[in-house]
């Protein structure tokens, strides 16, 4: 080029020609290697465009690239916001080329010293460079900085000391190459940012290890390790962030810090959007993990974690579920064996655990291992003494359900002075609380909810209580998810609200039956082998313990016997559906065997319910005459 340009550069395809010309230098050229090609003197930058200034003396042994402030689209596509008045659309096409071309450039020169300067392969480096952006936006803006500094005919004597290192004349990668290397991070800030961090996070963490003496390639080690042992490939379908929200739920004490940090994690986890759903997602988790607990970056692999990982599996916790137990308390991958695990896990032998049982408690609680649960151990247990409650059942109730170790006394309280309001106290409370452990931590307005409904529906405060003592996992359930959804279907094979309370009260248990699973095919098997619709509300509404049983196992053998052995006609479970609940072995085929051999006829109900003196007396002549059945 010998011609000279000057001014703004105005005409479109002049500016072309400057953009084009830009990016040949920048993509051609190549780090400590000759410039094929006549490089430009200078690159003038306005608020509006990036322009190329050639000038008439350029040639191979010219100036090369000298860098004005940035323009703001390729701060903007480094990541940066600059203060810059926007672009004119007028160049925008060029000037996008020319940023990405300088992004090009930065990302080789980053590619490159990574991999020369700190030792890591070029696959590795590659993704590093390419997947940092806002650290390539900061090298670029401090080369721009210091290439106007040392252009300014002004320089102070500070502004003068700060270019003793910098070299006008070097090329653009060249700048950005020794840029990368002043900054002393080592290469770790790129790769902390190419993990997900932010660039303030990663700049802090970078100068914490980089004072620890780490290396890059050990970090990226340190994390490859981390991800396998925190995440897996497989799609948890957001369990482990359920399971967290129902420790946060039901937490009602003072933490210590190990399970306050904890806390802080999953609320980063749950301010992003997807929510504690995604604490299983290495992408969506790995960043805030860092961020929470930085002394992973540090925790020796093999003299720690792997140790923790054995010790663990030794003590009953699956493979598989390793990284649900660190993800949910991490900082238990950091605890000391010997002196912070072992004696925890011995305070948990109050609970009658056993060595191998330990696993099964820290699955089921992973926070039971933090000096402020441990703590509150004592004390529940001790408010249970008080209310006479046996200890076997409140142990039975713990193993179960670990999380009411998170629960404060006066909490608790609260729960059993509702259970005492219906005659639940003592040994009736702990057969409660050994079943349904979960009760002691609903809130009590949601438990007096459960107590309306059935008063609603016509029972008895006693009524109630007796259906609490004999079934409490009812009053866990969604009343209208669950107990209104029973209802329905026993409104649908005609068993009518009135008839509901003697219902409800002969078998509440059918409340906890899954109506596709069990109650519908054991009702739809009965009208199959011929019984109307009306028939099985009807025997329903007699005997609602019929909705309990199995097909195989009971229904199906019993109904055999009755129709084809004893050649009872269907009208007979009609009236007498009790049939089904007697012993098949036991009573009915010993009783029809005595029946037959006496050649005597008579009704499922005079045949089954008496008691075997009474059956002996009426149908085997003991103690009386026998009596022949009235037609």
């Amino acid at each position: 080029m010998s011609s000279k340009w000057v001014g703004n550069c105005n005409n479109r395809n002049a500016s072309f020609t400057c953009f084009s010309y830009l990016n040949q230098y920048l993509l051609y050229h190549h780090h400590h290697h000759a410039f094929l090609l006549p490089p430009p003197t200078t690159i003038f930058s306005n608020p509006e465009k990036l322009l190329l200034c050639p000038t008439a003396s350029s040639s191979r042994t010219s100036p090369p690239l000298i860098l004005q402030p940035i323009s703001r689209k390729i701060l903007l596509a480094a990541g940066l916001h600059p203060s810059l008045p926007p672009a004119d659309d007028d160049g925008e096409e060029e000037e996008g080329e020319a940023t990405n071309a300088l992004v090009t450039a930065a990302r080789e020169a980053v590619r490159l010293y990574i991999e020369e300067q700190v030792g890591v392969s070029k696959e590795e480096s590659l993704h590093i460079s390419s997947n940092s952006p806002k650290y390539l936006g900061m090298l670029i803006q401090s080369v721009g900085e210091l290439d106007q500094l040392s252009s300014s005919s002004y320089s102070s004597s500070s502004s003068s000391s700060a270019l003793a290192f910098w070299s006008p004349s070097s090329s653009f990668m060249d700048k950005v190459y020794e840029m990368a290397r002043r900054k002393g991070d080592k290469g770790m800030l790129p790769y902390l940012e190419s993990i997900g961090l932010t660039l303030s996070s990663a700049s802090h963490f970078a100068r914490y290890l980089t004072s620890h003496s780490h290396t890059l390639p050990t970090l990226i080690h340190q994390v490859k390790h981390l991800k396998e042992i925190f995440f897996s490939d497989t799609d948890d379908q957001g369990i482990i962030g359920k399971y967290a929200r129902t420790m946060m739920m039901h937490l009602s004490i003072y933490v210590d810090e190990d399970v306050q940090q904890t806390l802080s994690f999953f609320e980063k986890i749950q301010a992003r959007r997807g929510g504690l759903k995604l604490l299983g997602s290495s992408d969506a988790s790995f960043p805030q993990l860092i961020e929470s607990f930085p002394s992973l970056l540090l925790l020796p692999i093999d003299s720690q974690v792997k140790l923790m990982v054995e010790f663990l599996k030794h003590i009953g916790v699956p493979q598989g579920c390793l990284r649900k137990l660190f993800l949910l308390f991490p900082p238990l991958i950091s605890y000391d064996i010997e002196k912070e695990v072992k004696p925890r896990l011995l305070a948990l032998q109050k609970v009658g655990a056993e060595y191998t049982d330990f696993g099964m408690l820290l699955i089921k609680y992973p926070w039971i291992l933090s000096t402020s649960i441990l703590a509150n151990f004592g004390k529940v247990l001790d408010f249970f003494d008080e209310e006479k409650v046996p200890q076997d059942r409140v142990i039975t109730a713990i193993k179960n359900w670990p999380l009411l170790l998170g629960c404060s006394v006066k909490r608790l309280k609260l729960m059993v002075e509702q259970f005492s309001e219906l005659n639940i106290t003592h040994k009736k409370l702990g057969r409660v609380i050994a079943r349904s452990p979960q009760l002691l931590l609903q809130k009590p307005e949601e438990f007096t909810e459960v107590i309306l409904f059935f008063k609603d529906l016509g029972l008895d405060e006693a009524s109630v209580g007796r259906i609490l003592a004999r079934c409490p996992e009812i009053f866990a359930a969604s009343i209208e998810e669950t107990l209104k959804r029973k209802l329905a279907f026993l409104s649908s094979i005609g068993v009518s609200r009135d008839h509901l309370p003697r219902v409800i009260k002969k078998y509440p248990d059918f409340f906890v039956c899954d109506v596709d699973r069990a109650l519908r095919p054991r009702m739809m098997y009965l009208m199959k082998i011929g019984l109307s619709k009306k028939d099985v509300g009807f025997m329903v509404r007699r005997f609602s313990p019929l909705l309990g049983y199995s097909i195989e196992n009971v229904l199906r053998p019993k109904l055999e016997f009755l129709i084809d052995i004893m050649e009872k006609p269907l009208s007979d479970l009609v009236d007498y559906p009790r049939y089904f609940s007697y012993s098949l072995e036991k009573k009915i085929k010993p009783r029809y065997c005595v029946l037959k051999g006496k050649n005597l006829e008579c009704s499922l109900k005079d045949m089954l319910n008496k008691n075997d003196e009474e059956f002996a007396a009426e149908f085997m002549g003991v103690g009386r005459m026998l009596a022949l059945p009235v037609e």
